[in-house]
């Protein structure tokens, strides 16, 4: 009998299309939703492992549709399940979990209002936050500056989680995917979590390869012309695999 209710069960979840939802969801959550909040809670788990964040520091957001996927305030990612799905429309307004939101859900917001960005990653990554608190804009120590957009910007200061810090950083983000955070940290986004985690963590090698060559007493690194970067970024539109 119990079989059988399993057969039937499982009959009337392929026709409402929910098939692949795992049976800790709630009923309601799509699958589109479901495998977004899967990926979103890997990514932010690999910012602790990859030590981009320490604790809950930093955060993560997807799009899916109108709804933006974000990571809960002072939740421990390792603690992260389905039942913890945390989603806000464009505007803002919870209409997913009971979780209070990131308190950094203005710069994610912004950043997902104003361009194509279907996924956003903040750090408090080391090496890049040290650098935020030297120089306006990273020196063009390398050229995957050009895999950004260019010399990669630091937004002014303010204070977590304000308004003010999500228009220094759209500002800083002006022809860009990624930016520093002046003594915060990184803000990145991309069309997938994984471009956008990956422009992340080239932000930080960067940061990391800069700081590296410039602590060598009596020698400066030698840096790339815009006009060098300008040739990369030509060259990278025709990079990787096609088809």
């Amino acid at each position: 009998m119990a079989e059988r209710r399993r057969d039937q069960r499982g009959e009337r979840d392929a026709r409402e299309g929910v098939q692949d939802v795992p049976e800790r969801w709630e009923r309601g959550v799509s699958a589109e939703v479901a495998h977004a909040w899967e990926a979103l809670v890997a990514t932010a788990r690999r910012t602790v492992a990859d030590g981009l964040v320490v604790g809950t520091s930093g955060n993560v957001s997807v799009r899916v549709g109108d709804i933006v996927l974000v990571t809960p305030s002072g939740v421990p990612y390792d603690r992260l399940t389905p039942e913890d799905v945390t989603g806000v429309g464009l505007d803002g307004r919870q209409v997913l979990g009971t979780l209070v939101p990131t308190s950094e859900l203005p710069m994610h917001l912004a950043v997902h209002r104003t361009t194509d960005a279907r996924a956003v990653v903040h750090t408090h990554a080391v090496h890049a936050t040290a650098v935020s608190t030297l120089v306006p804009e990273l020196p063009t120590i390398h050229y995957m500056s050009a895999a950004l957009g260019g010399p990669v910007r630091v937004a002014p200061y303010a204070t977590y989680g304000s308004e003010e810090l999500a228009e220094n950083m759209l500002r800083a983000l002006a022809d860009r995917t990624a930016c520093l955070l002046q003594n915060h940290g990184t803000m990145a986004y991309g069309t997938t979590l994984d471009q956008a985690y990956d422009r992340t963590a080239q932000l930080e090698w960067m940061c990391r390869l800069w700081l590296t060559a410039s602590s060598v007493p009596g020698m400066s690194p030698t840096l790339l012309s815009r006009e060098q970067l300008a040739e990369v970024g030509e060259k990278l539109r025709g990079y990787g695999q096609r088809g």
